[in-house]
């Protein structure tokens, strides 16, 4: 799940680029249905298993019947996709939840369109977990008060989740020390005993288990069972100047999810087609929850921890980033 959860600033988010082309030979896609020939939609991504169900809906055709053809371009991260679907780069775009509800607050013209990803909502069973190496004397999440924890982004979900895991421990998450460490540099900074517990997602999760590591806490479970982690969104304008394409990729997309979700074997397979995760690795690895819907209640849950942790220039307005 790597750079998936990444902040942003007003200024990153701001620095817009030039609009990209687009199939219709304007800077904006037709907003005409399948009776009038196919659309291409650009979407940013980031190449990790959560994106696998547009992949798998491209492949079964899901988007095709919709008039829709995705233009799928790999990014880091949601400091490069968030910018890049203001500026008109993407016209789509996948991010994590508290980026998005960052980036309204920073006055960011987005819009979510649909779900993305969601936890498992299974304690231990996880695709995100809190973790140390096998030796290590932390037994729970109160334990991380004086220690040093990796997560990928300082002051987004990932800290959140730890935050959120501490208390739920009985613990002071301000007497935590954070770390920023990108996902696949925390297994070996754990076995190098350069910090003593790491945030990690899959695959590093899978990583981590397979060195010997441990878990201690479900920190996504920790915020809300059956947490939204990541939805795809749009600009406000496109929204508003396209909501005919919006529509049909909210469709095409729930349909995708929903497929994903009941044929796991089918998403391992299309992962491999567009990541280099050893095939080794990917078998081991914990897929997330893919629900058509977004859960409302876990975001709102989400929101009020970001406020509390001091995230957001202002309130974000659920009701308008929200389908």
């Amino acid at each position: 799940m790597r750079r998936l959860l990444v902040g942003l600033t007003a200024v990153t988010v701001l620095a817009a680029a030039t609009a990209c082309g687009s199939s219709s030979g304007s800077g904006q896609p037709r907003d005409s249905g399948p009776s009038g020939g196919t659309t291409t939609v650009k979407v940013g991504v980031v190449p990790i298993v959560d994106v696998a169900p547009l992949y798998l809906g491209q492949k079964k055709g899901f988007f095709r019947e919709r008039g829709l053809e995705l233009s799928l371009t790999a990014a880091q991260g949601g400091a490069a996709i968030v910018p890049g679907v203001t500026s008109g780069q993407f016209h789509f775009g996948f991010s994590n939840i508290t980026s998005l509800m960052i980036a309204q607050s920073n006055g960011v013209p987005v819009k979510a369109v649909v779900n993305g990803i969601a936890s498992t909502g299974v304690r231990g069973k996880d695709f995100g977990a809190i973790t140390v190496k096998g030796d290590s004397p932390v037994t729970s999440a109160k334990d991380l008060e004086g220690r040093k924890v990796a997560v990928n982004t300082l002051k987004n979900i990932n800290e959140t989740a730890v935050r959120a895991s501490v208390r739920a421990a009985g613990g002071d998450p301000d007497e935590v020390e954070f770390v920023e460490l990108p996902f696949d540099q925390m297994p070996a900074a754990l076995d190098g005993g350069r910090i003593d517990a790491a945030m990690v997602v899959e695959p590093a999760l899978a990583t981590v288990k397979s060195r010997g590591g441990r878990e201690i806490a479900s920190a996504l479970v920790d915020i809300a069972p059956k947490l939204t982690v990541a939805m795809y969104f749009t600009s406000t304008r496109y929204a508003q100047q396209n909501p005919g394409v919006v529509k049909r990729f909210r469709e095409a997309t729930a349909e995708s999810l929903a497929y994903a979700d009941a044929h796991p074997d089918e998403v391992r397979e299309v992962v491999t087609t567009y990541t280099k995760i050893p095939p080794a690795v990917l078998e081991k690895v914990t897929l997330p929850k893919w629900p058509a819907k977004a859960d409302r209640t876990s975001i709102e849950r989400l929101a009020e921890l970001g406020e509390r942790d001091g995230l957001f220039q202002r309130t974000p307005d659920l009701d308008e980033l929200l389908p």
